[in-house]
């Protein structure tokens, strides 16, 4: 099969898509053939160097992936092969192949093309995962999204509305802010120009907010502590802004705050396993009528992976970058006028 293989150095990576052993898959397990898969800033993390894969995984860049099931391991009930899924991956989705435990595929709906699956499954699990099960955002609180307008960004701010929660973000453009108010943002504040803090504090009489998510770290710390509202939760996802940033303590401890670091990635398959079952269960259904969306930003060939990881670096994205590994990955498949709807 071939991949994506990360050549050249640390500070230039090369990603080349050439041929490499084909990969093997276990009795709990099915072999995908995969249609499309998208660009996570973990990839780019990966790429030069800065972020391992987890002990045992492979090294193949790609934390998602859509396609068609190849073969089933013989443990494994309710796939087939030529099944349409997507599923989170610990890596290897930069790939013509990849092995994907049963428990963690999600069928695709009819009318979905894989490149809209794809951008699915690392930024919205992301977003459920530290808003509920981490943050524990309940209706008629407010949350404050840093990044708004990236792919776990957009994914956010629509979880939070379908939850009946006030939504604000943070984003660096006004063509990023206008986005995140059409997705659902009460109020978007540009970061570059304004001070979030004095933003948040005024909108809400200086009570602050329930949850912050963040994907930005040190830089800012202080500042998202303050605020937060008592009894208040920063779920920190990300190290943008650096690893190291100074709070006042005495607001954590007089505020009753909660700070909770979260990671998808190194959480064991069992745990993955649950998290698709409760996504599945809470918020999958909404995606697949269409009342939650999945957005693209671009559609790139995995040929073009170079190009797409700098585009992302270079922060113009609104929503999913994607790379497709087939062509097609982006065409609507075509339903019969007398086929069942989903």
């Amino acid at each position: 099969m071939k991949a994506i293989v990360v050549k050249g150095t640390q500070q230039e990576p090369q990603l080349v898509w050439e041929t490499v052993p084909d990969v093997p898959y276990g009795p709990d397990e099915v072999l995908v053939n995969v249609w499309a898969t998208a660009v996570n800033r973990a990839d780019l993390l990966q790429a030069r160097g800065g972020y391992n894969p987890p002990a045992g995984v492979t090294d193949i860049l790609g934390l998602e992936m859509a396609g068609v099931i190849a073969a089933v391991g013989e443990d494994v009930e309710d796939w087939q092969v030529g099944d349409r899924v997507c599923a989170l991956l610990p890596g290897g989705g930069y790939a013509e192949q990849v092995p994907v435990p049963a428990g963690m595929l999600l069928k695709l709906p009819r009318r979905w093309s894989f490149a809209m699956a794809a951008a699915v499954p690392e930024v919205w699990y992301t977003a459920y995962v530290n808003l509920f099960l981490e943050g524990e955002l309940a209706a008629g609180e407010t949350v404050l999204i840093h990044a708004g307008a990236s792919g776990v960004g957009t994914a956010a701010i629509q979880l939070a509305n379908a939850a009946e929660a006030t939504v604000f973000v943070t984003a660096g453009s006004d063509e990023k802010l206008l986005a995140c108010r059409k997705l659902g943002a009460e109020l978007a504040i540009n970061y570059k120009q304004e001070d979030f803090l004095e933003k948040v504090l005024a909108a809400t009489k200086d009570q602050g907010v329930d949850l912050i998510l963040d994907p930005v770290g040190g830089s800012y710390l202080d500042r998202n502590v303050k605020a937060l509202k008592r009894f208040g939760r920063l779920v920190n996802i990300g190290l943008l802004g650096g690893s190291h940033g100074e709070m006042n303590m005495g607001l954590l401890l007089g505020k009753r705050l909660r700070l909770i670091g979260s990671t998808l990635r190194s959480r064991s398959p069992a745990e993955k396993i649950k998290i698709t079952e409760q996504f599945e269960t809470g918020y999958w259904p909404l995606l697949r009528t269409g009342e939650l969306k999945p957005i693209i930003d671009r559609v790139f060939s995995i040929e073009q992976a170079q190009e797409a990881h700098a585009y992302v670096r270079q922060n113009e994205n609104i929503g999913k970058v994607i790379l497709a590994v087939k062509e097609g990955a982006v065409v609507l498949p075509v339903v019969p006028p007398d086929g069942p709807k989903a």
